[in-house]
């Protein structure tokens, strides 16, 4: 026997509220019945009985049908894949597909709560709270996606293409404004929620396997040797300025990053072969790591010791209003560059590497877990240069004389 397959859209009355009436979908299959809510409502008048849509051409009418119009089809969708694979199909089998019911029909946004939750259980062990926000707003973004592009409240794990990713890239640049290492960094949370649900058999392939998502080139702003000096010997009037300036100068010297030089204390403090040292573990990565201290490191440690609290090294002030006064610090000093108090680790890294310190310990000092990231530091600075060819001029400068 043939099967028969039926979809309809009507408004529930029963459900009116002051003239408005939810619109509902039934899928009719051999007789069984399942129904579901559009997820959308109109005035009762509205409703062309008929024809199974809202009546006239407003933009509000045609967001509505265009709506409908995309149910539908991803309900015969859905119909025509559980027909392929089983014996039989019920209404409520597709109705249950569309909407996402069951593992076997897990839809994203779903997904991607389940991936959030689980993220926020590893929060302050071995993850980050500002991580996890970041996770949060790809989620958002996602949600907003769905709405935007295909007027729906969530989507299929088994709908998912690879035009899904492309629309989605578009999407982030064009309507969400953000650069393309950022478009990157939301396209790769996407990936890899959907791969964990491809690799537990959730969804029988990964439709964004062969997605490739370019960051850009994204340069990583340092100071040069003679900015950091500057720095160093510049007064500011501001007492808050100073404070901001010699922390910023102490990341330089030490390559400690913001959220580290916070929680340093008296006890982190150590001394080797008669030279202090600081010994710690990065809040990051946990990972430890061990840096000797230059003498004027030493100096800016001793000058905040009358202000200490408790073991605290220094007093810092919260992230946001350091980068603040950072910029009227770079201003008044004549340095043009966008001052970051990160950029003092940037530096520490560029400086170290220039001047022949070794990238493994470069990458031990600044407590990287792969070497690949530090390599990211290993720029080719003209004094560097200057140096290697000097060095090459004097082995072989004599022997290459022209006759």
């Amino acid at each position: 026997m043939r099967a028969t397959f039926k979809i309809l859209f009507f408004v529930n009355r029963s459900k009116e509220k002051n003239g408005i009436v939810p619109i509902m979908g039934r899928v009719t299959i051999n007789g069984t019945q399942a129904q579901f809510s559009c997820k959308y409502s109109i005035v009762m008048e509205q409703w062309d009985t008929k024809a199974n849509k809202v009546k006239g051409k407003s933009k509000e009418a045609r967001d509505i049908n265009f709506a409908l119009d995309n149910i539908k089809a991803q309900i015969i969708k859905h119909y025509q894949r559980i027909l392929d694979k089983e014996a039989y199909v019920t209404a409520e089998m597709v109705r249950n597909a569309y909407q996402g019911i069951g593992t076997e029909y897990e839809t994203l946004l779903r997904a991607f709560d389940k991936h959030n939750a689980d993220f926020a259980k590893r929060v302050g062990k071995d993850r980050t709270k500002k991580t996890y926000y970041k996770h949060t707003i790809a989620r958002t973004h996602v949600a907003n996606f769905i709405k935007y592009y295909y007027k729906r409240n969530d989507f299929g794990m088994n709908e998912l293409t690879e035009d899904f990713m492309n629309q989605y890239c578009i999407y982030l640049r064009n309507e969400v404004g953000v650069q393309q290492s950022t478009v990157k960094l939301y396209c790769e949370t996407l990936k890899s929620i959907v791969t964990h649900a491809h690799k537990n058999g959730l969804i029988p392939r990964d439709p964004f396997a062969d997605c490739c998502i370019s960051g850009g080139k994204k340069e990583r702003e340092f100071l040069t040797e003679e900015e950091v000096r500057t720095l160093m010997s510049h007064r500011f009037d501001d007492p808050a300025m100073t404070v901001v300036r010699d922390l910023f100068v102490f990341g330089c010297l030490t390559g400690i990053s913001f959220s580290d030089i916070k929680n340093l204390t008296t006890d982190n403090l150590v001394t080797i072969n008669g030279n202090l040292w600081v010994s710690s573990v990065r809040q990051k990565t946990k990972i430890p790591f061990h840096v000797k201290l230059m003498e004027s490191a030493c100096k800016i440690i001793n000058r905040y010791e009358p202000f200490r609290r408790r073991k605290r090294l220094f007093h810092v002030y919260r992230n946001g209003w350091t980068n603040i006064l950072l910029k009227k610090i770079a201003a008044e000093c004549g340095i043009t560059k966008n001052l970051t108090f990160h950029m003092s680790r940037h530096s520490y890294a560029v400086m170290a590497i220039s001047n022949g310190m070794p990238i493994e310990s470069v990458s031990k000092v600044l407590g990287h877990t792969k070497i690949t990231t530090t390599q990211h530091y290993a720029k080719i600075t003209t004094e560097k240069l200057d140096k290697d060819f000097s060095v090459l001029e004097s082995k072989i400068g004599d022997k290459m004389k022209l006759v």
